[in-house]
């Protein structure tokens, strides 16, 4: 795997050394009731991580001033431009980029409507050049192992690597798919009239991690509700949904997948619930389910007691990830946060970050039968699926983690092309 190099010549050094503590094997010094060891890039994914030729190598400045004259973020933006293209004429000859954004350009790498990382994400997927972004403080994070997987794990995604997948669950059949949605609105939010879907697709087989960001042609409902939550008509919704599906066909074969989940934060509207009914109506098993991720409920897990009269006790740690607790028919609770014994290094429990009362995540199925715990299953494995970090799960599945980064990027990068693009490019 070759790695191409974009930095000022300042940070060589720390950049010669982080990767190389990516060829060798690193001892867990932090988190050693979770983290292993590192073994070694290649014997970790069977493939050598090496530089690439001379001339994918760039140098720019460590310093703002030294870009030139003009507004800082303006700077930093045509540097990031000028230096991707020109990567861009050697794109055969690697990989991935690391791209280094020096300390030096702190005032020029954020502002309003304005996120350097974004930009050049958003570059890189136009020009199909996955990057890898690092900064000073990379250099001196004390925690080496830890550094070394999530570099190890980025890098190898990015160059097109699938490092793990869903394994089977119980009750759904493996030509399954999920689509999570955000929206975002261009511009100012106060005067937009049309807001952009963010839709994600992703399948059992950890394959077709595609962003699909459609304009749509209906207008916004001009009230303050709809700028908050905003949502599709029938026709946007089916658009929407008749891309992703036929991604997946093309990716499958032209197969349809048998069952297909659709997941966002907000309440689906009666027009997109038919607008899902409409795009999706060759699928068996459909199922559209509200996540709602800021919720006040919290759970207190009880040690049965150890003699007959007396009562329970408190455990020492939170309620176990994985609990679900049944609130209707349709809705339950489900913590994605807490215990998770199976994993523990040393002892008998592990919590990850091991602070607070975790809160469970409220999921509410407005389209779909069969059981819950169904739904529950998918949604806890999803949360395990972020391949852009080494921790044992993320707070919210990655239907709804990545569609949401999409429609971030999509608001600081408004002019990025409406089109289908590998995850890759954006982690």
């Amino acid at each position: 795997m070759r790695v191409a190099i974009v930095g000022p010549d300042s940070g060589s050094e720390g950049r010669r050394k982080v990767l190389g503590n990516l060829r060798q094997t690193q001892r867990p010094s932090d988190r050693r009731d979770y983290v292993l060891e590192y073994p070694g890039f290649e014997p970790l994914f069977g493939v050598p991580l090496v530089p690439a030729p001379e001339c994918t190598r760039l140098d720019w400045p460590s310093q703002l001033d030294e870009l030139g004259d003009g507004p800082p973020h303006e700077l930093v933006r045509r540097a990031i431009s000028q230096n991707l293209r020109r990567l861009a004429d050697v794109r055969d000859q690697f990989d991935v980029a690391v791209v280094h954004l020096p300390d030096g350009w702190e005032p020029g790498l954020h502002g309003e409507g304005f996120d350097a990382h974004d930009e050049l994400k958003a570059i890189g997927a136009e020009l199909s050049m996955p990057t890898q972004v690092i900064n000073d403080r990379t250099f001196d994070f004390p925690y080496v192992a830890s550094l070394s997987w999530r570099l190890a794990i980025a890098l190898y995604v990015k160059a097109g690597g699938t490092p793990w997948r869903l394994a089977p669950l119980p009750g759904v059949p493996s030509e399954s798919a999920y689509i999570g949605l955000a929206y975002a609105l261009r511009g100012n939010p106060k005067e937009a009239r049309f807001v952009t879907c963010c839709s994600q697709l992703f399948d059992a087989d950890g394959g077709g991690m595609q962003f699909v960001a459609y304009d749509a042609r209906d207008p916004l409902d001009n009230s303050e509700d709809a700028r908050r939550n905003p949502y599709l008509s029938r026709s946007d919704m089916r658009a929407v949904l008749a891309r992703s599906l036929d991604m997946y066909r093309r990716r499958n074969g032209g197969q349809v997948p048998k069952r297909v989940a659709v997941h966002k934060t907000t309440d689906f509207k009666e027009e997109e619930l038919a607008g899902v009914s409409d795009a999706l109506v060759a699928v068996e098993e459909v199922e559209c389910v509200k996540v709602t991720t800021d919720v006040k409920w919290r759970g207190v897990w009880l040690q049965a007691p150890q003699k007959q009269g007396s009562k329970s006790q408190p455990d020492g740690y939170p309620v176990h990830r994985g609990t679900m607790v049944p609130l209707s028919g349709t809705s339950a609770l489900l913590w994605v946060a807490g215990n998770a014994p199976s994993v523990a290094q040393r002892g008998s429990s592990f919590f990850q970050g091991g602070k607070s009362i975790p809160s469970p995540l409220v999921l509410t199925r407005q389209m779909g039968r069969g059981p819950l715990e169904v739904i529950a299953s998918e949604l806890l494995a999803l949360t395990k699926m972020d391949w852009n970090n080494d921790a044992l799960y993320d707070p919210v599945p990655v239907t709804i983690r990545y569609s949401q980064r999409l429609a971030r990027i999509i608001a600081n990068v408004p002019d990025l092309p409406r089109s289908a693009y590998p995850y890759r490019m954006f982690m």
